[in-house]
């Protein structure tokens, strides 16, 4: 008896968009992994890094912490704790609410973003080439609107 094949489905245009976009992210999202893996981090790990380099010298609470990931963790506290275990991040109590923990980079966690940072940069860099500029903030803009 002859195997009768299933027709093939055509995708709209909105799920191939969001296909394509699912493939790329998720092939910019293994080689950060793989830059960040090289120095003995994740990249959610370089990431919260990044923010607290962003909010020196004050530092942030983990709940604005995890506002400002890119995706999200499950949970952030673990996440500052592996950072600060490896000396990368610091925690102190808030002045005005001794409940409060405030986390900053650490010196250690400034160097190794000085090292890391480059490599980044060319990973992006190599996913951006084929975009003129124009391309790329036109698909910042694309992004930023699906998040709407």
């Amino acid at each position: 008896m002859a195997k009768q094949r299933t027709p093939k489905r055509t995708m709209g245009p909105a799920q191939q968009a969001m296909v394509g976009l699912l493939k790329a992210a998720g092939h910019v999202q293994q080689a950060l992994t793989e830059v960040c893996a090289a120095y003995d981090i994740t990249h959610d790990q370089y990431n919260v890094l990044r923010i607290l380099r962003g909010a020196r010298p004050a530092g942030l609470p983990r709940y604005e912490v995890a506002e400002r990931l890119i995706s999200r963790a499950p949970d952030v506290t673990r996440l500052l704790d592996r950072l600060e275990r490896q000396g990368l991040v610091e925690r102190t109590r808030s002045a005005e609410d001794r409940r409060l923990s405030l986390s900053t980079i650490s010196r250690d966690g400034l160097r190794l973003l000085d090292r890391l940072d480059p490599q980044i940069e060319a990973v992006h860099e190599r996913f951006a080439g084929p975009l003129s500029v124009r391309d790329c903030r036109e698909l910042a803009r694309l992004c930023e609107s699906l998040l709407r």
